[in-house]
């Protein structure tokens, strides 16, 4: 397979991970990044051994020096970001939420589809092995009928980090987009998308989400419970429940741990630690998506990040959350 060529769109903490994760892909090599300033630009590929940098997006959008982008900007940037390298004919791995709301991610999907290019939402947790066999386990019938899931990821900014770009509406910040995404993705894999109702609740700070929980009730009478948070820190452990018993995992969007427990007694500990920093993957998938010729994720697909996107749009309005975007 020839190795697809990475350009990584932005220099925060996320394009850090990117960057380390991808070191142990074979299928891909990073060889540029793409910053507003030659200084970021320049001290992150010194930092990672990356020959080409530019000082501009647009620069990098206009390259042949790579097939594929990693758009690692804040949310509000997503869009622009991406569209910018598909419209350069660059493949786009996004980082999730994919866009802001549901109609700036169908028009990066017909974006996709008039370049005639591959893009994906970097949903990582649902390609690391944890997920895939709890998936299995799932689908197995041992637990019965899936009656139930809960997942809660909510964690606090440190007093230093107020000015983050998550903290702040302009950047589309907020607890829902930057973390709830896991929980409602992780909700429609164990419990379907025939959603009857969707009630929300939230706690704000200057005009974001800093702490939102989520009920969601299936046609099938299965109830997802779905908390989210920027400024509290809660136990990120979830559960799947089924009528036959119960998944408990630590932490439920990208599990290592799985602790299966039946009503009738048996008990079972799983451990399945991911590669790395669990970012390879999601890029090793890609890769091979694009090496097949595809335009889409057959795992990772259009119809589940738009349907997700939709789901929080609704949320949003219950909780008044609005950003520009949304204009």
């Amino acid at each position: 397979m020839t190795k697809i060529r990475f350009g990584i769109v932005g220099t925060g903490n996320i394009a850090h991970r990117f960057a380390e994760a991808i070191k142990n892909v074979n299928e891909a090599q990073l060889v540029a990044v793409a910053s507003r300033t030659q200084e970021n630009a320049d001290k992150f590929a010194d930092e990672f051994d990356i020959p080409v940098r530019f000082s501009s997006y647009e620069a990098m959008a206009q390259s042949n020096k790579i097939d594929a982008a990693y758009i690692a900007v804040p949310h509000s940037g997503h869009m622009h970001c991406s569209c910018l390298m598909m419209n350069g004919g660059k493949n786009v791995l996004c980082e999730k939420p994919l866009a802001v709301n549901a109609r700036q991610a169908q028009e990066m999907f017909e974006c996709a589809r008039k370049n005639g290019v591959f893009l994906m939402e970097a949903m990582w947790a649902r390609l690391v092995p944890g997920t895939i066999k709890l998936l299995e386990i799932a689908e197995s019938g041992i637990l019965g009928k899936i009656k139930g899931a809960e997942g809660k990821f909510c964690y606090t900014m440190d007093e230093d980090e107020m000015e983050h770009h998550v903290l702040k509406n302009e950047h589309g910040g907020g607890a829902l987009l930057d973390v709830g995404v896991y929980g409602l993705h992780f909700a429609s894999w164990y419990l379907g998308k025939d959603v009857l109702k969707i009630s929300a609740v939230c706690d704000t700070y200057n005009g974001i989400d800093s702490h939102t929980c989520v009920l969601l009730k299936y046609s099938d009478g299965g109830i997802a419970d779905i908390s989210s948070a920027v400024l509290l820190k809660k136990p990120n452990e979830g559960y799947i429940y089924g009528t036959e018993g119960y998944v408990h995992m630590n932490r439920f969007y990208a599990p290592q741990k799985l602790e299966l427990r039946l009503n009738n007694g048996e008990s079972r500990d799983i451990e399945l630690p991911y590669e790395g920093n669990g970012f390879e993957e999601q890029i090793r998938h890609f890769c091979l998506c694009v090496s097949q010729g595809l335009k889409q994720s057959p795992v990772v697909t259009p119809e589940q990040t738009i349907y997700v996107m939709k789901q929080m749009d609704e949320i949003r309005k219950q909780t008044g959350i609005i950003y520009p975007q949304d204009n």
